[in-house]
């Protein structure tokens, strides 16, 4: 059981070593971080936004290193932030137009490493 251990815990940490080289990769381009490639892929999903909580939440991540990035994003004009009046703390994070195209540069680079890490699997083993 430690052997089945020892081997999962180096297949997932060699993945997200090769995950964060892929991010840093695409967004070096951008002049961000690989981090930054997660927050543009999920918001590109919300069209109307999320707040810096649940984007906090949904890419399991520090709520203020969230913070930090949305600043970096929006000083580079990918992002902003529509408010609800004076609040900013649940004001809704949205691409720009300049930010939704580097999410579908981003997406791109996604199908292509996820289709090169798949090939030659049948849709049951990628279920597995």
């Amino acid at each position: 059981m430690v052997h089945r251990y020892e081997h999962f815990s180096s297949s997932v940490s060699g993945i997200s070593r090769c995950i964060q080289k892929i991010e840093a990769d695409v967004m070096e381009k951008h002049g961000l971080r690989g981090s930054h490639a997660q927050y543009i892929a999920t918001l590109r999903r919300y069209e109307h936004g999320l707040t810096v909580s649940q984007l906090s939440e949904m890419c399991i991540k520090d709520k203020a290193a969230v913070s930090r990035a949305v600043a970096e994003m929006e000083q580079k004009e990918l992002v902003l932030r529509e408010t609800a009046g004076d609040n900013l703390y649940r004001a809704a994070i949205v691409l720009t137009d300049k930010g939704r195209e580097i999410s579908d540069y981003v997406a791109s680079r996604a199908t292509a490493a996820v289709e090169a890490a798949g090939k030659g699997l049948g849709d049951s083993q990628r279920e597995m």
